[in-house]
């Protein structure tokens, strides 16, 4: 897979998960009470779980750019290029979806704020990894 077509892919979720989104808050007749500070909705826990898996694969991804020969774990050469890019592109996916059902705009405990932080970690751990896999095959 080349890194034009895995960076298109990766946009395409990104404005896919945003264009999903517009219809279902518009689809919202009346704001949803604001849920509490102390509850944890599925969207919460969806929009947690994208941008902590968006964020392992940025981490990863600065890691196979740092040591692409390494020997230590997963995060090196093109292993860890491709990892980082799967969980990028798993954590896009997840916050388009957590974004696409969240009930209320942002700041109602819905997920909201959380699904676009996973869109975008995960559009940066894929854009990472795309790169040191780009940068794994210049040099191996």
């Amino acid at each position: 897979m080349s890194v034009r077509r895995l960076f298109a892919a990766a946009v395409a979720a990104l404005l896919g998960g945003i264009g999903l989104a517009a219809p279902a808050a518009a689809h919202a007749s009346a704001q949803p009470v604001a849920a509490s500070v102390y509850d944890f909705s599925l969207g919460r826990l969806g929009a947690t779980t994208g941008a902590l898996l968006g964020l392992a694969g940025v981490v990863i991804a600065w890691l196979a750019l740092a040591r692409p020969s390494g020997r230590l774990g997963v995060a090196h050469g093109p292993l860890g290029a491709r990892t980082a890019m799967v969980a990028g592109l798993i954590s896009i996916a997840l916050g388009g979806l957590v974004a696409a059902t969240a009930d209320g705009g942002l700041g109602t405990g819905n997920g909201l704020g959380g699904a676009y932080v996973a869109m975008l970690v995960g559009l940066i751990g894929t854009a990472l990894g795309g790169l040191a896999l780009a940068r794994s095959r210049r040099t191996g």
